[in-house]
């Protein structure tokens, strides 16, 4: 009995070693794991630090937009002096609306032409670009307009669906009207119209004979995310899973007040309502080539 106990006992001990040191191996590849994960981090930061204010934007939604866009542009050839409106989802930042206008003009930078049947990229441009962030001068806008109409025959405007809304819903109440709103206090947009109001304000002053306003919000929305927000989606999910066994809880995201690291952003830093800086290069640089400074 004593010799059986004494087997028992050694038995007992191997499988234990052999235990710890299945345990030991699982650690180092969690650390080995988590290394690396940091090494992704670190290399993503420093590839990406010059783009830190759009990194976690919606490029999908912006390139489907431009897309949605391009049909609608397309229609536009049957009617003689259209006011083409395309009305871009994104409530009181006017962003997406900046970013699908440049994501329509790079990709017509790749389209080819045929200017002796009236195809020209003049024709398909996007004239006046109109966002929450900027206030539009209705006079100054209508007179610029009516000369692109009666140059190439038609206006092509891209609004955000929170151009203007202050003003609009200014107009409507001071007429004794109503303005519906959320459970929050928020505008309702759908209700506010902000294509059909400038649709309404444009037409007659531009001299259009035809005014169609699309709104691409669904079409955006309901799109398979592209190659640019499949890398961003993979790498956020990297950084959560190494937040998470850190401990570390938070809104991943490229933190610009730390130089856009990819972090867990803590929670009391985040708020929504951050606007579109109008004054960013590039937007700027495109508002200057359709003439609308």
């Amino acid at each position: 009995r004593a010799r059986r106990l004494t087997v028992d006992r050694d038995g007992l001990r191997a499988q234990l070693r052999s235990e710890q040191q299945r345990a030991t191996q699982d650690t180092a590849a969690l650390r080995s794991e988590l290394d690396a994960l940091k090494t992704k981090q670190a290399a993503m930061q420093t590839e990406q630090k010059s783009v830190a204010q759009e990194r976690d934007a919606a490029m999908t939604a912006a390139e489907q937009g431009a897309v949605f866009f391009e049909h609608v542009a397309a229609e536009g050839s049957a009617n003689p002096r259209s006011l083409l409106i395309h009305e871009v989802m994104g409530r009181n930042c006017g962003w997406l609306t900046a970013a699908t206008a440049r994501a329509y003009r790079e990709r017509l930078s790749t389209r080819r032409f045929l200017p002796s049947v009236g195809l020209s990229r003049d024709v398909l441009d996007i004239d006046a670009v109109y966002i929450p962030e900027l206030a539009v001068d209705t006079g100054a806008e209508a007179r610029r307009l009516r000369a692109v109409i009666d140059r190439k025959g038609r206006a092509n405007v891209f609004v955000s669906e929170g151009a203007g809304v202050a003003d609009i819903v200014r107009a409507i109440e001071s007429s004794g009207g109503q303005v519906e709103r959320d459970a929050f206090g928020h505008v309702r947009l759908d209700k506010v119209n902000v294509g059909g109001w400038f649709s309404n304000v444009f037409a007659g002053l531009v001299g259009a004979e035809k005014a169609l306003v699309q709104k691409s919000g669904y079409f955006a929305r309901a799109s398979a995310a592209n190659a640019a927000d499949r890398a961003l989606i993979r790498s956020m999910v990297d950084v959560a899973v190494a937040c998470a066994m850190r401990g570390e809880s938070g809104v991943i995201g490229h933190d610009e007040d730390r130089g856009g690291e990819l972090r867990a952003i803590e929670f009391a830093r985040i708020k929504g309502g951050k606007a579109f800086d109008a004054r960013t290069d590039w937007f700027v640089d495109m508002l200057s080539a359709i003439g609308q400074r």
